[in-house]
Formats: C-alpha cells, structure tokens, sequence
C-alpha cells in the first residue's frame, strides 16, 4: 500500500521506517526541509535504536521524504497524521500542529479525483478526530468523510528504545474507524504482523491510548508510594512487589519503585485525561494523586542527600543519568530535571553524565558541568545521584574509589550495596 506520514519525529519516524519494512511505500511530509534532508540521507531525525538501520534500508527504495504536501497526497493511498500534541500547564494539549496538518491535507486531498484516507496517529483527547480533524478535513477538501474521505484513529503503544521492536511485535493494534472501508484499509496495512485487530469506534481508540498510559503510571505511582512507606519501615519494597507482582491479576511489571516517571507521554496523556474529566465536571481524584506522586518523588533523592550531608553548598554532586529512561536521548519530562533544579538551589556543584542525552539536557541547563564518563562525573565527588538505568552504570564498582566521599544515592535500584566495596550506598526506597 502507498503511506505518507506528516512529522517525522519520535512517532512518524518510526512508523515510516516500519512500515517500509513491511512493504509499503512510503513518504515522508514535514516543513522542515533539514529533517527531509536527513531522512533523504538515510538519517532518522530523532535517535531510536534499530531506526537508522532500517531508515539506510529502505531511503530511495520504498522511503523518501518531502515538504510537498500535494506530492505526497497524489501519490499515497493514506495520510498518518504523527504530529506532537504539547501540553499547556492546565494539562489541555496543544492541537494547533494537528489542525496545521489537517488543513494541509484537506487542501491537496481537494485536488485529487482518488479516495483518500486519513488516520491520526498523535494522541489526542476523545472527541478531537471526528471534532477537529474531520471538520478541517472537509472544510478543506469539499469532501464529506464516509463517503469519499476515509477517516480513523490509530494509536500508537511505543516504548522509547525499543520502538522499532514494538511496531514490529506489537501486543495489541487498535484501530477507530468512522466506516468499515477505513477500518479495512488501515487493518490491512497490519496484515504481515502476527497480532489480531482491534476494531472499534474512533472517540473509543482515543480513549483506549488515554486509558492505557494513564494506568501504568498509576501502577507506577502506587508502586512509589508503597516504597516510601516501606523505606521508614525498613522493608525492601522489591522484594514485596516481587511478591505481590506473582499475582496474575496484578502482574509485576511497572512495579519498580524509583525516582518516578517521565518522557513525552505518560505525564502529559495523564494530564490531559485530568483536564478532560474537569470539562465534564468530574474530578479525577486518583489521577491527580498519580500526577502528584511522580512530582514530589524525585525530590526524595536530595533530602536523602542532605540527611547524608546536610550542607551541599559548593560541594561537587555527580548526577548519572539525564534521560528520562534508558536507551533513549529523551529528556521531555526526566526526573533528574527537578532533581538538578533543586540542587542548584541549594548551591551544588553539579557534574552530569549521561550516555546520550547531554546536549539535549545543555539546552535547560547550560551552565552546570557536564563529563564526558561516569568516571569523569564521580572523580572528586561527594556524593552520586544514579537516575537513569543505563546498563554501563549496573557495572560501576572500583569508579566510585575516585569520589572524596563515596556517598551513593540510587534512585532506580540499579546496585546491589553488597556487592559495592566500601561505598556508603542508600536506596530511595529500599
């Protein structure tokens, strides 16, 4: 099948990519001529492991990018909207790029004589794509969605790192349609993956990406609260939830307790079901205690510090870890940035490393010291903060001989003090 995909961020990125892979042909839309430039070039826009490879596979074959909307529109069966949808402070999002992309769309859809049809893949609040989007569509196109526009809604359940194996080994596909013909059309796009279909209405595939994300962060949250309920009482909350994850109703995934949650989506997909459930007069009480949680959690890594070391002013504090997770250079939403804030404040002198996320963690603080290696970071240190999971901070042992105070705060539970020599090691929640 012939697929164009507006944006090509993290999402439309990705989606590109993978569906190349799986045969189709594929273009890529985007205002921005550097990134179709990149694209063009076999370079994905956004770092995501597996991308690049398969970018260098398909870029002149079955993927080419462009800024011509009326190109891609006449050469396509499909449009994926994949344009981001940023978050206000009151939690509603941002649906201008959207309704951009919309507009676009519905102007070279107006001058094509074929059927065409067009997906939203961003996520957006239930209501927004027979809402907004079909309106702008037809508005713009003289078209009359069902008829001679096809319109669905196809969310996306990627996880930073590894979304290149999710798109390809997904454990469930979702697609809203507003008529059987869209629905065919976007399932068959699926067809060559090994996973059923889940054919529904178009405001309850919107729904089900909210529902989704919302409730892992609320697994995630409780599993914070319950671990720092614990750390006063001198439990090991990993091995209770290992316990309790054994449950089949409850599973052990997300069960970690640590430093919270980050990255563009469960902070911002749970805000924006807060802000939706206040506009039908309904407040959220357990969505706002998961938003709640994840803000004060972080902040329990410096007054752990400074009961360990109660005045940090002009001390040297090696911060390990700016990503929001691992495998990714995705600082949108981390929990080392409200830690590095309040540690400024308090006058520290920071020094952070993290495997690929530090020049886009320069662009929030810019005056704070960044190494080139953990060892860099931790020589000469009084205390570490471990934030990200990095694989290469699970081996550090004889690096932390370095520090003139081998004071160790671990936030994501990635060392065992036993097997530390000689450091003064303390968990955040265990």
């Amino acid at each position: 099948m012939r697929v164009s995909i507006v944006g090509s961020g993290y999402v439309g990125s990705v989606t590109a990519a993978c569906f190349a892979e799986l045969g189709h042909e594929v273009i890529c839309i985007d205002i921005d001529e550097e990134k179709v430039r990149q694209i063009n070039d076999g370079y994905p826009p956004v770092w995501e492991a597996g991308l690049e490879e398969l970018m260098n596979k398909h870029v002149g074959k079955r993927l080419i990018a462009t800024s011509d909307y009326d190109y891609a529109v006449q050469n396509t069966d499909v449009s994926f909207i994949c344009v981001g949808t940023p978050s206000s402070d009151n939690g509603e999002i941002d649906l201008s790029i959207v309704a951009a992309a919309s507009k676009s769309l519905g102007e070279s859809i107006g001058s094509k004589n074929a059927y065409h049809t067009v997906v939203v893949k961003s996520t957006v609040v239930p209501g927004t794509t027979e809402g907004v989007v079909r309106s702008i569509l037809e508005d713009y196109s003289g078209r009359k969605a069902g008829d001679t526009l096809g319109l669905a809604m196809n969310p996306e359940f990627l996880r930073e790192g590894r979304a290149v194996h999710d798109f390809l080994n997904p454990d469930k596909i979702v697609v809203g349609s507003l008529d059987r013909r869209s629905d065919s059309i976007v399932s068959d796009l699926y067809r060559d993956i090994d996973c059923e279909v889940t054919s529904v209405n178009i405001r309850t595939a919107e729904m089900i990406k909210y529902v989704n994300n919302a409730f892992l962060a609320t697994k995630i949250s409780f599993a914070n609260e319950v671990g720092n309920i614990c750390k006063r009482l001198g439990i090991d909350t990993y091995e209770v939830m290992d316990a309790v994850g054994r449950d089949f109703r409850i599973n052990p995934a997300f069960l970690n307790s640590g430093a919270g949650f980050g990255g563009s989506c469960f902070p911002k997909d749970v805000r924006a079901l807060i802000g939706s459930a206040k506009d039908l007069d309904y407040y959220p009480s357990l969505l706002e205690s998961v938003i709640e949680v994840n803000e004060l959690q972080p902040l329990q890594l410096v007054e752990i510090l400074e009961d360990k070391l109660p005045d940090i002013k002009d001390k040297k504090i090696a911060v390990l870890g700016l990503a929001f997770k691992n495998d990714t250079d995705d600082i949108r939403e981390s929990r080392s940035i409200p830690v590095i804030r309040k540690l400024l404040e308090k006058g520290a002198d920071i020094h952070a490393y993290d495997p690929l996320a530090t020049d886009n963690m320069k662009k929030v603080f810019p005056d704070i010291t960044y190494a080139s290696s953990a060892q860099e970071a931790l020589e000469g240190a009084q205390a570490c903060l471990l934030m990200t999971e990095w694989d290469e901070f699970r081996k550090l042992n004889t690096e932390f001989d370095s520090m003139d105070r081998k004071l160790l705060v671990d936030g994501r539970y990635l060392l065992d003090p036993e097997e530390l020599e000689d450091v003064e090691y303390e968990g955040l929640c265990w």
